[in-house]
């Protein structure tokens, strides 16, 4: 029990220092990713002694209340893991996520799908492997039996498909700004597109395409 309550003391405090908007531990206490931490405590514990449906149907309730942060109960998490905001978070069965660990809205520790893990040994790792004091920024993704070194920094938007060495730092490219079509632009704006209007177009469907394909 005192091991419980010192976890929980943790938890409230790395919300408070991680978290501007959170002053106090009670505020603390209505931190949405908070139920999700401590439910799945207790449904990794039935998972790993067997009790494996009942554990789903606790992780189950704990992505119902929310909002969509979805952890397999046979994924680890270390101490002092936070999770900013909540929303859309998936971390797969097999992924262990390492101590002091950030973890924004929208993160995904993913497999890379059922066509290439059906070929895995029974048993294999299917998702990543987090180190200690790694930052996961909004939507980024990370997929596969990867490594995530210590002290980390995935940036917002990332794809990430190979290992990363400890200390990296990974960065998806920001948007481009393109200016707006003049009046005398506007007016050819339907006219056919040459060979190399129709290659930018082509290469700008890929790129928000890519972004919806995860």
């Amino acid at each position: 029990m005192r091991k419980v309550i010192t976890r929980a003391r943790e938890d409230l405090s790395v919300i408070v220092e991680r978290d501007p908007s959170i002053r106090t531990r009670a505020e603390a206490l209505l931190h949405p990713a908070l139920p999700a931490l401590w439910t799945h405590r207790l449904a990794h514990a039935l998972y790993t002694r067997g009790h494996r449906q009942f554990a789903r149907i606790l992780a189950y309730l704990a992505r119902a209340v929310t909002g969509g942060i979805e952890i397999h109960p046979g994924a680890t998490l270390g101490r002092r893991v936070f999770i900013d905001h909540g929303a859309a978070v998936v971390i797969g069965e097999t992924a262990r996520v390492g101590e002091d660990v950030t973890i924004f809205h929208q993160v995904t520790l993913g497999a890379v799908g059922w066509w290439r893990d059906g070929r895995r040994d029974p048993g294999a790792r299917r998702h990543p492997v987090v180190g200690d004091r790694v930052v996961l920024g909004t939507n980024a993704i990370v997929l596969g039996p990867v490594s995530v070194g210590d002290d980390v920094l995935v940036g917002a938007g990332s794809l990430v498909l190979d290992d990363v060495p400890p200390g990296a730092r990974v960065m998806a490219p920001t948007a481009e700004i393109v200016r707006p079509l003049s009046p005398a632009e506007a007016e050819t704006a339907d006219r056919p597109l040459s060979p190399a209007d129709r290659e930018e177009a082509d290469r700008l469907l890929r790129a928000l395409a890519t972004s919806g394909c995860w």
